[in-house]
Parts: structure tokens; C-alpha cells; sequence
């Protein structure tokens, strides 16, 4: 399970040579149709009805998703976990493709839990062939202060699931020094960031300073914490350090590092993927009538870029 701490990769290619194809749906008309009416007419008789077929998939596929308008984001519901899937593979590779094209460099910051059960269609295809994988660099929201090939591991989890399935760089994969202490893990992996913006391998925030990462898949828990920021802790203001740590937290393993909330909402793109009904009523506090005695770590959630809930139906019930 080879892996980055802070060994960066300087010889980024940003020629980006893209692939274009023609629409699944429609074959194209040869020569020898126009020449022989009566083909090309039943030619193109079959292709309207492909055309039409297509069609109905497409609108099968978006009825089985309702969007929600909200304060904090577009929410998307879906009729079952296995549709927010298909949406958050494809929300993934389009936002890769734009940031390569853009920038010819992908910065992803993954979380754990149930994140990659949820991320599994973009390794199998289209998108494990499609996807410039080459140009993804790869962080954690939040990482326990364990070995990596710990059971705990965010690492271990997201190498399991995801990492051995693709091909990104060994060295675009930036996880922690586990053989540090958590201050020194979380001091470590925040030099390893800031050599990484000077780099310009991570945008930098215009308006806050911190670093802006092009995308970040964050779950939440069903307390309502996010990364390892939890409810009622004092590290949910720390506004200062880019990675903070802790020593006591509330769900074992106590030590952990996790970006802060100014890191967290300098991002471009947040995708919080939330299933399962027993986060139902955290969801309802986030974005419906829901009440909580203290405000929740997902209800600090705001980045400068766009903020959308991918949610399936059991975590929106109480909406």
C-alpha cells in the first residue's frame, strides 16, 4: 500500500488530448443509405427509435431523483442508494474532466465510513477507463493517528475500496505519517499542504487564503459530525491551523488529525453523501425544521464553490 506523506511529483502533464465519440444512440448513415432511399429510410426509422428509447431511459433515470432547493446547497434525493451511486460517479468524473482541462491537475479530499460504498461505480466502467487518473492527487479530510494498515484506517479504507482498484500515482496519494503523534501528524501533513499550493498542485483561496481543493467527498455521521469535527468540541472554531488534532475524541479512535472548517469551506465543489435512515434526523436539522440543542458540525458546512447533498430516500425521511 504505497503511499505519499510529503514527496511531491513536480512533472504534472497539462496537455490533455480529449477522446470524443459519437452518441451511443446514434449510428451513423453511410454512403450507400443515401444512395438507396428505401434503406436509409428504414434506417433512420430504427435510429428515431433508439433515439426515442434513449429518451425515456433518461427520463427514468431523473425521475428517480427529486432536487431540493435549499439554503445550504442543492440537495439531491434518490429513490435508492444504488441511484446516488450512478449520480455520484458521474458528478466525480465530470467535475475531473473539467478541473484537468483546467488546471491538468484533479485535488480530491476523501473522508471515510460509507463514503467508498457509495463511490464504487466510478471503478467499474465507464468511468475506470475514461477517468485521467494520472492527474488525481488525493488527500483526507480526516485520518486516525493509527498504522495504515490498521482496521481504523481511513487509508487502509479508501486503498481496500477504491485506491487498489484505479490507477493513480502512488505518489499523488498523500496520506499521514503514522509513525508521528497526532500534533506531529497534523503539523506534518499541514507543511506537506502548504508546500503542495506553493507548488500550485492545490489552488489557493483568493478570498480566505487557505487552501481551495477542487473537490471534496465528505460524509457525515449520524451525530451530525463531519471529518473529525464533532458536536460541542472546541476544535469546530479553530480558525487559525489548516489541520488541527485531537486527542479526545468523542468516537474511538481518540486521536486523529481532520482539516479545519476554513480549509473545509475554501473548496471549490463539496459533495456530502449521506445515507441510511439513522441519519435522518441530522439531515433534518441541517436542511429541513429539525431542532438541536447545539448547532451541528454539518450545519458549518459552507464553502466558497457549490455545496450539493447527495442523500438517498432513508436520509431525507424527515424532510
Amino acid at each position: 500500500m504505497a503511499s505519499s506523506s510529503c514527496i511531491v511529483t513536480t512533472n504534472l502533464r497539462t496537455h490533455l488530448s480529449p477522446l470524443l465519440q459519437s452518441p451511443p444512440y446514434a449510428p451513423s448513415i453511410s454512403q450507400s443509405d443515401v444512395a438507396k432511399p428505401v434503406a436509409r429510410s428504414r434506417r433512420l426509422n430504427k435510429i428515431s427509435r433508439i433515439a426515442v428509447n434513449y429518451k425515456k431511459f433518461e427520463f427514468k433515470a431523473k425521475s428517480s431523483m427529486a432536487e431540493i432547493a435549499t439554503e445550504k446547497g442543492k440537495a439531491q434525493v434518490f429513490d435508492s442508494e444504488e441511484d446516488l451511486a450512478v449520480s455520484l460517479a458521474k458528478y466525480t468524473a465530470d467535475l475531473s474532466d473539467k478541473f484537468v482541462k483546467e488546471r491538468g491537475a484533479f485535488t480530491v479530499v476523501l473522508s471515510g465510513g460509507s463514503l467508498f460504498q457509495s463511490l464504487r461505480k466510478l471503478v467499474e466502467s465507464p468511468y475506470i477507463d475514461s477517468v485521467e487518473w494520472s492527474k488525481w492527487h488525493v488527500f483526507w479530510v480526516d485520518e486516525r493517528v493509527v498504522p495504515k494498515d490498521h482496521v481504523d484506517s481511513n487509508y487502509k479504507l479508501a486503498y481496500d475500496c477504491f485506491l487498489s482498484k484505479v490507477p493513480i500515482p502512488p505518489g499523488n496519494v498523500y496520506a499521514i505519517n503514522d509513525a508521528l503523534s497526532a500534533e506531529g501528524a497534523a503539523d506534518d501533513y499541514e507543511t506537506c499542504l502548504k508546500h503542495l499550493v506553493k507548488l500550485n498542485i492545490i489552488d489557493s483561496s483568493q478570498a480566505t487564503g487557505f487552501p481551495k481543493f477542487d473537490l471534496m467527498l465528505i460524509g457525515m455521521g449520524p451525530d451530525g459530525h463531519v471529518a473529525s469535527l464533532f458536536p460541542g468540541h472546541p476544535l469546530v472554531h479553530a480558525n487559525k491551523q489548516w489541520v488541527a488534532f485531537i486527542e479526545d475524541s468523542p468516537k474511538p479512535p481518540p486521536k486523529r488529525i481532520t482539516f479545519t472548517f476554513p480549509v473545509i469551506n475554501s473548496s471549490a465543489n463539496i459533495a456530502l453523501v449521506v445515507a441510511g435512515a439513522g441519519k435522518a434526523d441530522a439531515v433534518n436539522v441541517a436542511l429541513g425544521n429539525g431542532q438541536s440543542s447545539n448547532t451541528l458540525p454539518v450545519q458549518m458546512v459552507s464553502p466558497e464553490g457549490e455545496l450539493t447533498w447527495f442523500l438517498d430516500k432513508g436520509a431525507a425521511s424527515k424532510l
